[in-house]
């Protein structure tokens, strides 16, 4: 089941407190950037984010859920409805994602 666009469209404004959000349309589902890192994604109506240290302690009891078959799994945000809370939880998680890889030419 893909996401849809509503869903999308309602948990980037609640990330509209902070700079640097993007997103990418991929296979149906949406990944989410900040600050040109990965920090998760969206699936099949799910907010999903990778689940670094300062991830699982903002939310010790987030379930682990696979965003797609075959996928690592990562944490399920279930407080979308909280501005303040994702903003914290983005900043916490950014330093500790990798930076993205050059793209080979």
């Amino acid at each position: 089941m893909a996401s849809g666009k509503e869903y999308l469209d309602y948990v980037l404004e609640q990330l509209s407190g902070l700079d640097d959000i993007s997103h990418r349309a991929m296979m149906g589902e949406y990944i989410i950037y900040y600050k040109g890192k990965v920090v998760g994604g969206i699936y099949d109506d799910r907010f999903l984010v990778k689940p670094t240290k300062s991830a699982a302690a903002l939310m010790p009891d987030a379930p682990k859920e696979l965003p797609y078959e075959g996928a690592k799994e990562m944490l399920l945000v279930d407080n979308i409805d909280d501005k303040e809370f994702l903003c914290r939880l983005l900043n916490a998680m950014v330093d500790e994602l990798p930076a993205p890889k050059k793209k080979k030419r």
